[in-house]
């Protein structure tokens, strides 16, 4: 079993932490309870910092002279500028981060959804995108795991934000640790998990941690981390995922019986279908790894990329499409 750093996850407070919605209710999410125990959040409430109450009234994202502000319809009201300013100088005070988990469709946590109207009056909405503190967000920590409450309802979406949200903890550490011979664990350890997410980034990052030629560390890590980010950018395709679950079962074909190698197979069709989540068919390869004691697969981080206790057991969430993933 990995011993897992634990990410630094800044996120939304009305989202299971304190009843600071504009209708003083809280947000329910049972992945954030799962998470509390193998994440060290930073709760923050953007609107409630710049100085509004529980309850209070709705602000709404109005796009006046081509311009976006923030205006509080029942008072008129304008939040831009105190916004703007709250959510620069609270990112900048961040000294360390992993990741962010935003209240979908805010005003100002919204990473993507946030509703944009003509004017402060009753009227439909003309676009969705970011909220004001969602846009910096996405401004300054694009690179890092960002999510909403909703989105993590889905299945693929929720496994590519813990994989990615554990590896960029694990980098972290790495990276603080001013040794080449971590970071070169690090790569090692996560092959497989790169091979699936992207083998064009991963031919970079073996090369840049096999040709260091007295680089500065400080140099290495800079360009370890860029190609490590775009390799994290986009969630492995199905495809990928189910080459390099079979390429393991390679390291077993000869001992493995007939009956073996029909379930697995099968185990793989129906991830494929959607009817098994990853962890059923990494299960079935960790129980012949442990079984078979193959070293070099025991080490990766493939098999188990975040805590098993995150891990579904079955499939209750929605799947989706490539395109969900768009940013």
């Amino acid at each position: 079993m990995r011993k897992f750093p634990k990410p630094i996850v800044v996120i939304s407070k009305c989202i299971e932490f304190e009843p600071v919605r504009w209708n003083a209710q809280m947000i329910s999410s049972e992945l954030v309870k799962k998470l509390k125990p193998f994440v060290n959040f930073v709760p923050v409430c953007p609107e409630v910092e710049i100085g509004l109450g529980v309850p209070r009234e709705t602000l709404r994202i109005v796009s006046r002279n081509n311009e976006l502000r923030l205006i509080q319809s029942a008072t008129n009201l304008d939040f831009t500028v105190k916004m703007r300013e709250f959510a620069n100088i609270f990112l900048r005070s961040l000294s360390e981060v992993d990741g962010f988990v935003l209240k979908s469709g805010s005003p100002t946590s919204a990473f993507k959804d946030a509703k944009i109207y003509p004017n402060k009056a009753k009227s439909a909405l003309i676009a969705r995108g970011p909220g004001f503190f969602g846009r910096e967000v996405l401004q300054r920590f694009s690179h890092l795991a960002i999510e909403d409450e909703r989105r993590l309802l889905n299945l693929r979406i929720k496994e590519h934000f813990l994989t990615k949200l554990f590896t960029i903890a694990d980098f972290r550490e790495a990276k603080n640790s001013y040794s080449i011979n971590k970071l070169i664990a690090f790569h090692s350890y996560n092959k497989l998990l790169l091979t699936a997410y992207s083998q064009k980034e991963l031919r970079a990052l073996g090369t840049i941690v096999a040709d260091q030629k007295e680089r500065p560390f400080a140099q290495i890590i800079n360009d370890y981390a860029m190609h490590l980010y775009e390799a994290l950018k986009r969630p492995p395709r199905l495809g990928s995922n189910i080459n390099v679950m079979t390429k393991a079962m390679g390291y077993f074909s000869s001992k493995l019986s007939k009956e073996e190698k029909s379930f697995f197979l099968s185990s793989i069709e129906k991830y494929r279908e959607g009817k098994l989540p990853s962890s059923a068919v990494l299960n079935v390869l960790k129980a012949w790894i442990i079984r078979f004691q193959e070293d070099y697969l025991m080490k990766q981080t493939f098999f188990e990329p975040y805590p098993e206790e995150l891990m579904e057991t079955d499939v209750i969430t929605q799947r989706c499409d490539e395109k969900d993933y768009c940013m």
